[in-house]
């Protein structure tokens, strides 16, 4: 019986991993697209995560691979989104957002230095 679970929580993880396939479009809301990424991305890598447990030898000792599985989703969900969120279609042309560097020099402070400091731009929105 284990084994046959294992081999359908394997079958089922190629399967949606394979057959997950997500349209190309600007995005509406860029903060709820990077949040909902990052959301799937934490639901299919604790998924992935149990499935990687369920083989494992001793499946209750190993329970570490979801949090595991849920964390490196998170991270790879909100990368995802944010990369999205940079790509834009404008006249049948992609385009790609970079953040805007901007160097600025602040006023010498008492031991006659000039900081200079670089910020960049990571978010921007139409209001």
């Amino acid at each position: 019986m284990k084994s046959l679970m294992r081999k359908i929580s394997l079958v089922l993880t190629v399967f949606l991993s394979v057959c997950w396939s997500v349209p190309c479009r600007a995005a509406e809301n860029t903060f709820n697209d990077i949040f909902f990424d990052s959301l799937f991305g934490g639901i299919g890598g604790t998924l992935v995560g149990a499935a990687v447990m369920a083989i494992a030898k001793k499946p209750g000792e190993s329970l570490d691979f979801m949090a595991y599985g849920a964390a490196s989703g998170v991270l790879i969900g909100g990368a995802y989104g944010v990369g999205k969120a940079m790509v834009e279609m404008q006249n049948g042309k992609v385009k790609l957002s970079m953040p805007t560097i901007i160097p600025d020099f602040q006023q010498t402070n008492s031991k006659g230095q000039t900081p200079l400091i670089i910020m960049a731009q990571l978010l921007r929105g139409k209001f």
